[in-house]
């Protein structure tokens, strides 16, 4: 997967990783990738339900040692 972009959001909780995840995808063009990483365990029905909210594309999310890691392609 082509990744234009990485955000760093552990340690970070709700509703932070959200605002970050925001101001990241304001800076990427449409059908550019995000990946995101989170601690906040919340943060997996957040993202899920914010993108699609905002007409972004969801694609996977993948947990590795309480790091979630999740993609989303901008809308």
């Amino acid at each position: 997967m082509n990744v234009n972009k990485t955000l760093d959001a552990k340690g970070l909780a709700c509703p932070m990783p959200i605002v970050k995840t925001k101001k990241a995808m304001n800076e990427l063009a449409s059908g550019e990738v995000l990946e995101i990483h989170a601690t906040d365990k919340g943060a997996k029905n957040d993202l899920t339900a914010w993108a699609k909210s905002g007409g972004h594309e969801f694609l996977k999310v993948q947990e590795d040692n309480g790091i979630f890691k999740f993609w989303i392609k901008k809308g």
